[in-house]
């Protein structure tokens, strides 16, 4: 892969659809996702996990850096409360751009005043007394493995049978107070039969999803359905999020860069970022947040008092009433093909056009509950402000968790394959092209200075991207 890139004149002649091995194994990425839906069944010896990691990234620190690199600690700092050998099986995360899974565990924890080394016990009203905090531990990253086996003890008589019949686990009788080694080192890390052809029109389903949900999360980015804006200011201060994660920033290790590079403390390396789009807007980095969108296409103007809003947003029609209309275009403003795929929908939200596309995306992904109310307030009916967002909140919900659906079951796996072998899949029937190539044949697609150091395959309507980027590691 990176000698196709390096030389793209190489594209015409490379062989693209090599046959690798094939193994009757589960996959890593299939045992990844079983593990994933059964993790409630599963505990984890974290004293094994700990010992056995291969940590291959840039080391990270809590805190942050000021304008002259000097390190500022957070002001708090967390205590664990268990002391457990053994934690629950934690979400397995599969990266969206590249063949990494990251094991991301939780651990109850106690927040701590380190002056006085006494626990905060409550904050905004809330008493402290299920806190979480997040380690993240990576399995694979860019292909290679990290972590080559997990010790387990498994509750679930089921799902231990099903890892029997996979052959991850040995042959025995089911035992809860057994400790098992599920090996990872001998698996594929993907599978090699898998279909992975069926792209088209995944992308457009993706884009709608994340548009609309783009608009919601402008409602809600300085906004909770439980707590006021001064309970939420009063959790930040204390490190806490909303949804009561203590969240410490965190830094690299080094206050320079180029000087630890310099020293040897910091290597790089090239990895490959893999991404889908279609032939009139090339990924989803294309599209405008819903605020800038917002600013670009639309004008909004005080319902009750008819004054022009000068820079209107999501979160300000929360508490003012507003009409929204289509700006003037200067002649400057190219209409573009995000424009139009993003303006339908917009349309639709702001009541400007009953085109349906809302309705349609909501009720696919089960967000009734604000298809109801948006249906209530585009007749004029009245909702309340907490209404509203309560709505709002459920609908991201239920958006991510479908956009996380459609990643795991039509995404992610070509994603993997390619991160993983460096070719396309052999049922694949792709064109490659260099991205002066792709210009000349799709002239509405636009490319990032970075992007322009890709390659680029044409799937049916779908293309796929794979663009080198450099990654700092740790020696």
């Amino acid at each position: 892969m990176e000698i196709i890139i390096n030389n793209p004149e190489t594209l015409q002649n490379h062989e693209l659809f090599v046959q690798i091995p094939v193994t009757k194994n589960i996959s890593l990425f299939e045992l990844i996702n079983l593990l994933e839906e059964h993790r409630s069944s599963i505990i984890i010896n974290l004293k094994h996990l700990q010992e056995n990691y291969q940590r291959k990234g840039i080391n990270r620190i809590e805190g942050s850096r000021d304008e002259k690199g000097n390190l500022l600690e957070p002001t708090l700092k967390t205590e664990n409360i268990d002391k457990a050998e053994y934690v629950q099986m934690g979400s397995l995360a599969i990266n969206r751009h590249t063949a990494t899974i990251n094991l991301l565990l939780t651990r109850k924890v106690r927040l701590i005043n380190p002056e006085t080394n006494t626990p905060i016990t409550e904050v905004a009203g809330v008493l402290l007394t299920d806190l979480n905090k997040y380690n993240d531990y990576t399995i694979v990253s860019n292909g290679e493995l990290h972590i080559n086996s997990l010790q387990v003890k498994i509750n679930n008589k089921k799902l231990f049978n099903l890892l029997q019949s996979k052959g991850v686990l040995a042959a025995g009788e089911f035992d809860f107070r057994t400790e098992y080694e599920i090996k990872l080192d001998n698996l594929p890390i993907i599978a090699c039969q898998e279909n992975y052809s069926h792209l088209d029109g995944v992308f457009e389903e993706l884009a709608a999803i994340k548009v609309l949900a783009s608009i919601i999360s402008a409602y809600l980015r300085d906004d909770s359905e439980i707590f006021t804006q001064e309970q939420l200011q009063e959790l930040k201060q204390h490190y806490l999020s909303k949804n009561l994660y203590v969240n410490f920033p965190t830094t690299t290790e080094y206050a320079d860069l180029e000087t630890a590079l310099a020293k040897g403390e910091v290597a790089s390396r090239i990895s490959y970022k893999i991404d889908i789009g279609n032939k009139n807007i090339l990924n989803l980095s294309k599209f405008y947040s819903a605020n800038q969108f917002l600013s670009r296409i639309y004008e909004a103007y005080n319902l009750e008092t008819g004054e022009k809003i000068s820079k209107p947003n999501f979160a300000v029609s929360l508490d003012i009433p507003l009409i929204f209309g289509h700006k003037d275009l200067s002649r400057r403003t190219k209409f573009t093909q995000v424009d139009r795929f993003m303006r339908p929908i917009f349309d639709n939200f702001l009541r400007i056009e009953d085109n349906g596309s809302v309705a349609a995306i909501l009720s696919k992904t089960g967000a009734n509950s604000l298809l109801r109310v948006l249906q209530a307030k585009w007749k004029g009916e009245a909702i309340t402000r907490d209404e509203f967002v309560e709505a709002l909140a459920a609908a991201k919900s239920k958006l991510e968790k479908y956009i996380e659906q459609l990643y795991r079951e039509k995404i992610s796996p070509l994603v993997f394959y390619i991160g993983s072998t460096g070719l396309l899949p052999d049922a694949m029937d792709a064109t490659a092209y260099t991205a002066e190539e792709l210009s000349f044949q799709y002239p509405d697609l636009s490319f990032s200075k970075h992007e322009r150091e890709g390659m680029f395959f044409v799937v049916g309507e779908t293309i796929i991207s794979v663009y080198p980027e450099k990654e700092y590691y740790s020696r």
